[in-house]
């Protein structure tokens, strides 16, 4: 089932960048549809402290209702669809369009949800984000609830301060994600996942940045308040656990039609946060960048801007 309508703009996500591009271009009156699977990152934030004018911190639910509340306050709903393919189309003129409009012939696209409806726009913002590996326990959404499993140090460091704190991950990759940890604490130690690397000169660096590599943990669990790691038969406590695993960025999307991506799978853009793909624009953690939430609307203001002066003119008619 398709709307049968040719939007200005798609914007695939509906976290803080999404949500942040479909209000810079709703203000710029233009038509804008927002299509969300209800999978945020940012839902798994239990208390950001970092984001710029929540002095007492804010959840990541109550951030994302906030941000939708302001676009809905400009008339825009949120679509709640899984986008499933992306794919080019011929923009045939639209009815409902000023004539001056209907000329355009640049780039157009399909979207196409998993349940089967379609839309259609000449430009697209992709704001699809990242998926974070995680320890496969099955306790481990409760444990981020509970701030006993962290997942960003440069987010929530500075609350674990002083902390009993734990790495969790690959042994380079650990290692680097603990060095940064000192930075917040004295009592920084490393698990590893895996077999590989756990050696002197590992045990080495580690000491160097004074790290306690403790191995690999025979058990990770979770008691409702602490995680804990039972390495060599002993039990290990920690304020918090950070797991240093990885994620998966979420740009295939935009691979499917030709956009490149950097050796890490991050979208490639240009200063106006568009893909290789023309028409084809991208923001907040799928684009290689620092995944923070200022940073995602800092990287949508200049996209929907972008898109905005790509768009052809929508000048306004006297209102009397």
């Amino acid at each position: 089932m398709s709307d049968g309508h040719l939007h200005d703009c798609a914007v695939i996500g509906g976290g803080p960048a999404g949500l942040t591009a479909a209000m810079y271009l709703q203000r710029f009156h233009r038509d804008v549809v927002v299509l969300d699977a209800d999978a945020s990152r940012a839902r798994w934030i239990p208390e950001s402290n970092n984001c710029p004018g929540f002095p007492r911190g804010i959840a990541g639910n109550d951030l994302l209702r906030i941000y939708g509340e302001q676009v809905c306050q400009l008339g825009l709903d949120v679509t709640r669809a899984r986008v499933a393919s992306l794919s080019r189309c011929a923009a045939e003129a639209d009815d409902d369009a000023p004539g001056d409009r209907d000329a355009d012939t640049g780039p157009c696209f399909l979207l196409r949800a998993d349940d089967g409806r379609t839309w259609r726009a000449r430009r697209v913002m992709l704001a699809t984000g990242v998926v974070d590996v995680l320890p496969d326990v099955a306790w481990a959404a409760a444990a981020m609830d509970a701030t006993a499993m962290r997942l960003c140090a440069i987010c929530d460091g500075y609350e674990a301060s002083d902390g009993r704190l734990a790495v969790y991950g690959a042994p380079a990759t650990a290692l680097s994600h603990a060095r940064f940890l000192r930075t917040f604490s004295a009592d920084v130690a490393m698990l590893l996942d895996g077999d590989d690397g756990d050696d002197a000169t590992l045990r080495d660096e580690a000491a160097a940045i004074g790290v306690t590599l403790l191995g690999r943990p025979s058990a990770l669990e979770f008691d409702g308040r602490r995680c804990s790691a039972v390495v060599d038969g002993t039990r290990h406590v920690f304020d918090a656990l950070y797991p240093a695993m990885g994620s998966n960025v979420q740009s295939a999307l935009a691979t499917g039609i030709g956009a490149r991506v950097d050796d890490e799978g991050a979208l490639e853009v240009d200063d106006a946060k568009m893909t290789s793909v023309d028409g084809l624009y991208a923001i907040g953690d799928v684009v290689s960048a620092l995944n923070q939430i200022s940073v995602a609307t800092g990287t949508a203001a200049i996209a929907a801007s972008a898109v905005h002066s790509s768009l052809p003119p929508n000048p306004r008619r006297a209102s009397r």
